[in-house]
């Protein structure tokens, strides 16, 4: 789709695959598989500040039927960029209901979210805006360590260029391994990236108004390699302990003891990449003595062990 906002590359990226693969399907004695068509609200579409106007194939109200609807990334405060297309919404939603099948693009899943039919199934998005996803659709089951998610004909992609996994993805499942296989080659594209979890950011939700809980998350981000317990910050802030953690869980969508966790394993990673001391220093220096259970938390958050990570980026 072409949409108000959206990022160019990731609609000219769609095209030229599906119709690199039609090619590939021609060189190999096959029928094209797709009929790609550039779809918009508008008759033209202005996007990267005015430097670019694109004139969609066809408009969205005039299109009954499709097998597939790619949804692209959006630039900028994503949920003005939800608000300036929501037009689009129903007409995606009624799509879907209609048999086909939808993809969203990094924070193009704000926009397929906001239509409704992501509502409790799986999806991911960039990680840098998995807070905020969180915070405005709460059904939804953000999975924001995947790359990819296929439910129920609803695919999305993580952030950034994590979207040419799925369109790869896509061609697999239009067509086969080995035309997937020669797209990727063609594209440069590595098929067994799977998890983004090593580039997450580990950044608290604050955007909520409970003071308690925002005060327990500073102390926390400030203490986190001393032994903090629920009881101790229930008791600092006057809440009993099944209240606290009620609240704690509501407005940060983590618990006391993963909010720990990923700020103790947020430091580590900063000193997995700049530092150079050894992971059993970092162990300790993070509040941990117990060298399995630390590799576990780690690996379980990033998808790497700690020696790993290093490797990944250390020079």
């Amino acid at each position: 789709m072409v949409l108000k906002h959206a990022v160019l590359s990731s609609i000219s990226d769609s095209a030229a695959v599906f119709r690199k693969v039609n090619e590939l399907l021609a060189e190999s004695g096959k029928e094209p598989c797709f009929d790609v068509q550039l779809v918009g609200l508008t008759s033209e579409v202005v996007l990267e500040k005015g430097l670019v106007t694109i004139r969609p194939d066809a408009i969205a109200g005039d299109v009954r039927q499709t097998d597939l609807i790619i949804v692209p990334s959006f630039s900028g405060y994503v949920n003005n960029s939800t608000f300036v297309n929501k037009e689009c919404a129903p007409w995606i939603a009624d799509q879907y209901k209609n048999g086909s099948e939808v993809a969203s693009l990094c924070t193009g899943a704000f926009m397929v979210a906001y239509s409704g039919i992501l509502n409790g199934k799986e999806c991911t998005t960039h990680w840098a805006y998995s807070n905020e996803f969180r915070y405005f659709f709460p059904g939804v089951k953000l999975v924001d360590e995947k790359i990819v998610t296929d439910q129920d004909g609803l695919y999305s992609s993580g952030g950034s260029n994590s979207y040419w996994n799925l369109l790869i993805y896509l061609v697999e499942k239009f067509t086969n391994r080995e035309t997937a296989i020669r797209a990727a080659k063609y594209f440069v594209i590595d098929l067994d990236k799977t998890n983004q979890s090593a580039f997450i950011i580990f950044q608290g939700l604050k955007d909520h108004d409970d003071e308690p809980v925002l005060k327990a998350q500073q102390y926390i981000e400030q203490h986190y390699w001393k032994k903090i317990t629920v009881d101790q910050l229930a008791e600092q802030f006057n809440l009993t302990r099944r209240t606290f953690e009620r609240r704690f869980k509501k407005a940060t969508r983590n618990t006391v003891a993963e909010y720990i966790q990923r700020m103790k394993v947020e430091a580590t990673k900063k000193q997995l990449e700049i530092g150079r001391k050894s992971i059993n220093e970092l162990m300790t220096d993070v509040g941990y003595s117990d060298i399995q259970a630390f590799r576990e938390v780690f690996k379980r958050i990033t998808g790497m062990t700690p020696i790993d990570y290093r490797k990944k980026y250390r020079s």
